[in-house]
């Protein structure tokens, strides 16, 4: 049974990628950029099975009335996919107001208005999949992404709260955490004017061989698969990582930080008071 799919940012990396692959085994979507005239390829190759909006996400009732132009024109809205964001390359002290304020309002209120702009429908229908995407750097973070890590970090702790809110209305959450992938993403980010006291510590992390690698970063093209299982699951799991290099880093990061609460422990519990 075919379902009705809604995907921010859909007109290019990831987005796309994941638009055509619904579009390809009979999926109805709806996909959503900035600039229309990016979504042309699909309208035309894909007909009345793709619906096109111009849609900014930081402006919510945009958001909204979006979402409820998807809900009338296709009966029904089964999954969303708040891919659309942006990215900022630069150090804490490197961040203007406008970049920090900017990225804030696409990656995490962006994510926001359209969860809220849905959330009635899938009510409604008593079912449906929210795909929240955030990224490895959600999980942990590295320096000069401090502040997309921020945004990420924040839209962790939005959708694991909103699927203990939405457990028992029939609305599944995952958060998707891929790792780096060879899209433009690196390339379309925006860069912070540079102060030279940190360029050592720059070119060291540059240079850090695993950068180099050949596999390094991850064929976008093949994470539809995943995406595709992951929207078909009766049981989708709340977070998903896309590719194999986010993981053993976790695993790595996260013991870290548990050895670090566990020998302050008792200034911890001393803390408490009671």
């Amino acid at each position: 049974m075919s379902k009705t799919i809604f995907i921010t940012g859909a007109s290019r990396g990831f987005g796309k990628i994941w638009a055509e692959a619904f579009l390809d085994r009979g999926d109805k979507v709806v996909v959503t950029s900035r600039n229309l005239s990016s979504l042309k390829d699909l309208a035309e190759k894909y007909e009345s099975a793709v619906l096109t909006l111009e849609l900014d996400i930081t402006d919510r009732e945009a958001c909204f009335a979006a979402i409820a132009k998807a809900n009338v024109h296709f009966g029904s809205i089964d999954v969303v996919i708040n891919n659309a964001g942006t990215g900022v390359v630069g150090t804490i002290e490197e961040l203007s107001e406008k970049e920090a304020r900017d990225i804030i309002d696409a990656n995490l209120f962006g994510t926001l208005w359209i969860t809220q702009a849905v959330l009635p429908i899938l009510r409604a229908q008593g079912s449906g999949h929210i795909l929240q995407l955030s990224s490895a750097l959600g999980i942990y973070a590295f320096p000069t992404v401090g502040i997309y890590s921020a945004s990420k970090f924040a839209v962790e702790g939005l959708s694991e709260a909103l699927a203990q809110e939405v457990k028992g209305l029939g609305i599944h959450i995952t958060i998707v955490e891929p790792n780096g992938y060879a899209t433009d993403f690196n390339n379309s980010s925006v860069k912070s004017i540079s102060i030279p006291a940190y360029d050592s510590m720059k070119a060291e992390l540059y240079a850090n061989p695993e950068f180099k690698a050949a596999d390094a970063y991850g064929d976008p093209q093949a994470t539809s698969e995943a995406i595709l299982l992951l929207v078909d699951s009766p049981n989708p799991p709340l977070r998903l990582i896309l590719g194999k290099k986010a993981l053993p880093l976790a695993k790595y990061i996260y013991a870290e930080k548990l050895t670090s609460w566990e020998t302050w422990k008792d200034v911890s519990v001393k803390a408490h008071g009671l």
